[in-house]
């Protein structure tokens, strides 16, 4: 099992999709292994957004992360990382195809609704930043033996 990190952005939560959003995770199979709702600070911000720091767009979007309470929640899953990002779409919803997240409820560059990781090692170093070891739990829901095939597990 995969483990990636989703945070539901300030724009997500103002426009009040959190539970449309979370909920075609669920549908897809996911689970939601840890959530919780939290405001992000300036200090965070930098921390999660480190590679972005020095960019000239950094100020706007430290402005709108930290603008409002946002949910974050670590979703696992087989194949955890490339398949909720594929759900999301690209990142601008004015691109992103119909029946993706993004493409469904967005249309901004920025204002894109969920943040993913890229990655496995980019998901591993966001979790740590959001939940601390003993806020994730692990488990098999009883409909598992019904979403896949007991050789894809």
């Amino acid at each position: 099992m995969e483990r990636t990190l989703i945070l539901l952005k300030p724009d997500c939560m103002q426009r009040r999709l959190a539970g449309r959003i979370l909920s075609r995770f669920e549908d897809k199979g996911f689970n939601i292994v840890a959530m919780k709702m939290l405001q992000v600070t300036p200090e965070l911000a930098k921390k999660h957004y480190a590679e972005h720091v020095q960019k000239p767009f950094y100020p706007n979007l430290e402005k709108f992360i930290t603008a409002s309470p946002i949910i974050a929640a670590v979703i696992e899953g087989l194949e955890a990382v490339r398949v909720v990002r594929e759900m999301l779409g690209p990142t601008s919803g004015l691109k992103a195809p119909s029946g993706t997240i993004r493409g469904d409820y967005s249309s901004s560059r920025q204002m894109n609704l969920v943040h993913a990781s890229d990655g496995a090692e980019t998901a591993a170093r966001e979790i740590a930043l959001y939940f601390k070891p003993e806020e994730i739990f692990s488990y098999a829901p009883t409909v598992s033996p019904w979403l896949k095939a007991a050789d894809e597990f």
